[in-house]
């Protein structure tokens, strides 16, 4: 029974990476920016077919100032058409360039959605926003030590990246928002959260 399944500890409390034995793959559907794929598995008790999106996978930028006084963090309200809503979202963009560190994926991010540039990057969460329908992977980094990109050296925005507002806002109020059912963006409201539970243990 489920109420006699064993405690775990924080130490045992860990994914087990491993995929079971894939029968055959094929793409069924090639879009613009990521493909569909359907793998037949061979599950326990027999083969299934998987249908997922294959992603390249993203990193997203959580920018931390302190200048004055709580801590606040940007964020950028962008179109997105899935769910025909602006979203308050942090910084982020896919991982589209072959080889590129991840770190230097989102120093590219920051600078092209955020005109920002950052000495300090470390670090924060990683995370699959959808394990059941696509494979991807989100890096948060936090992005400390902030400056304007040059106003010569700005990235040119197009499509819905064109008409991109950005705020600052309090982590305590990010947080309370997202609590609150007021915004509802994944990567930003785990972003905020995490860096919430960091700063206080």
């Amino acid at each position: 029974m489920t109420l006699s399944a064993p405690r775990l500890s924080r130490a045992e409390l860990v994914d087990l990476p491993g995929a079971w034995q894939v029968r055959s793959s094929e793409v069924v559907h090639h879009g613009a920016v990521w493909d569909v794929r359907r793998d037949e598995v061979e599950l326990p008790d027999g083969p299934a077919h998987r249908e997922y999106v294959q992603h390249t996978g993203a990193v997203a930028v959580l920018a931390l100032r302190e200048d004055r006084g709580e801590p606040e963090i940007l964020l950028v309200r962008q179109y997105r058409h899935p769910i025909a809503a602006q979203d308050w979202e942090v910084p982020a963009g896919l991982l589209d360039v072959p080889g590129e560190p991840l770190v230097e994926a989102a120093r590219r991010e920051l600078a092209e959605e955020a005109d920002l540039r950052a000495e300090d990057w470390q670090e924060l969460i990683s995370f699959t926003p959808s394990p059941g329908g696509l494979d991807e992977v989100i890096h948060v980094f936090v992005a400390t030590g902030l400056s304007d990109v040059p106003q010569d050296q700005r990235h040119h925005r197009e499509g819905e990246e064109s008409q991109m507002p950005t705020a600052w806002v309090g982590l305590q109020d990010v947080v309370d928002a997202a609590l609150a059912g007021q915004v509802h963006n994944g990567p930003m409201m785990l972003a905020a959260l995490a860096l919430a539970a960091r700063r206080s243990a």
